[in-house]
């Protein structure tokens, strides 16, 4: 029994699937499957239930996946304690961030990250907020930048990097421009742009309107605050948006809502106990968002 294995065993159960998993861990479908076979035939069972689409864990793979995941464990454990013991610091890290959210400081960390560790690998992902949470708390990503509403997670470490309520933009010569700051009731009596269902000032927008009983009717969505703004500067409706986004277009004009009481929030989160990569990543960042 050895190592990759195992680590092809877990690719699999946790993809339900021989090609997907072959690509995670970047070998042929032909090759994950032959390592499967010689596993299961060294375990004398069927770990996987095959079928033309799918691959489903039999009770003995289910049995078996925990102790899988925690000989993988303890062999990167030993590998980091050498590096720690060398002063060095290697490791692949899978960083996801919301779609379309350019946050500079973020690749500044990264940046200094990468300069102080050459060893550090680096993936990034893009995803909307929710999903990339699942895929923190499944371990598919290290560390991930999510826009939330209200705060981060308990169940999860967290950087904060903005909390702002949440503000309208319209065009000038809207009938919200001369008549700011307005409510959240007033704000919805107008065809609404915003950013979609997953991301944290949408989430924020949804939780303000059911805790008012307002119901606003969303005309247009985009996943790039520069868009929601454009839409709404060609009075197409009024732009949803956090407090500084808001005030990033001078040629628009900000409403703040004066009723609005939950924070749509920019965060990074991680599990707890990272690794050292993560450790060193998180050190630059948390000196790069101060």
């Amino acid at each position: 029994m050895e190592l990759r294995q195992l680590a092809y065993f877990v690719a699999v159960a946790e993809e339900a699937n021989f090609t997907r998993a072959a690509a995670r861990v970047h070998i042929s479908q032909s090759g994950i499957s032959a390592q499967i076979r010689q596993l299961e035939n060294e375990l004398g069972t069927p770990l996987f239930e095959r079928a033309a689409r799918s691959a489903t864990l039999t009770v003995a793979g289910k049995a078996a996946l925990p102790h899988a995941r925690a000989a993988l464990a303890a062999a990167r454990s030993v590998h980091e304690a050498v590096d720690e013991v060398n002063q060095l610091v290697r490791g692949q890290l899978s960083v996801g961030m919301v779609t379309a959210c350019t946050v500079t400081p973020l690749f500044d960390a990264l940046a200094a990250c990468r300069r102080a560790h050459p060893g550090i690998g680096v993936d990034l992902v893009e995803d909307s907020s929710d999903v990339l949470l699942e895929q923190v708390r499944t371990g598919h990503l290290d560390v991930a930048l999510v826009g939330l509403a209200g705060g981060p997670p308990t169940d999860l470490e967290a950087l904060t990097i903005v909390s702002e309520r949440i503000a309208a933009l319209v065009a000038p010569g809207h009938p919200l421009a001369t008549s700011a700051p307005a409510s959240l009731a007033d704000v919805c009596t107008h065809p609404l742009i915003c950013m979609p269902v997953g991301t944290g000032v949408r989430t924020a927008l949804d939780r303000e309107c059911a805790a008012s009983g307002v119901v606003g009717e969303i005309v247009m969505q985009a996943s790039a605050p520069d868009a929601v703004a454009d839409l709404a500067g060609r009075g197409l409706g009024v732009a949803i948006l956090s407090t500084s986004m808001a005030d990033a277009y001078p040629h628009l004009v900000p409403v703040p809502i004066v009723d609005a009481a939950v924070d749509a929030v920019l965060a990074l989160v991680w599990k707890p106990a990272p690794s050292p990569a993560l450790r060193e990543f998180l050190r630059h960042a948390h000196r790069t968002f101060r």
